[in-house]
């Protein structure tokens, strides 16, 4: 299953809607969305809507770490809704859950953040 990318503005949020697997040939299109997105809106966070993805490998791991320091440099935050278990899985093992805040729903993390 290919990648769908979703972006919308909340709030002064990037809010971005996955659905399918986020692997090798996902990547080159979620990057591309996203610093689109980024460059346009001057947005300063990420909210990442995890519900829909199915698998994710090491270059999903990798351009979900390369929009982190995009935005960290920018002193903004990433966070994440929606984890599936077997994602959260592999967000534990690569590290991705001491850099990301992780939040039950979009309502939620707008609130909070």
């Amino acid at each position: 299953m290919l990648l769908k990318v979703v972006t919308v503005m909340k709030q002064g949020v990037l809010v971005i809607r996955l659905e399918g697997e986020l692997d090798v040939y996902g990547a080159n299109e979620f990057r591309a969305a996203v610093d689109k997105e980024l460059d346009e809106t001057g947005a300063k966070h990420i909210l990442l809507n995890m519900q829909a993805v199915d698998f994710i490998d090491s270059s999903g791991l990798g351009v979900i770490l390369g929009r982190y320091k995009r935005i960290a440099q920018l002193g903004g935050k990433m966070l994440a809704v929606h984890l599936e278990p077997h994602v959260q899985r592999i967000f534990e093992l690569a590290g991705l859950m001491k850099i990301l805040t992780i939040y039950q729903s979009e309502e939620q993390a707008l609130e909070l953040l």
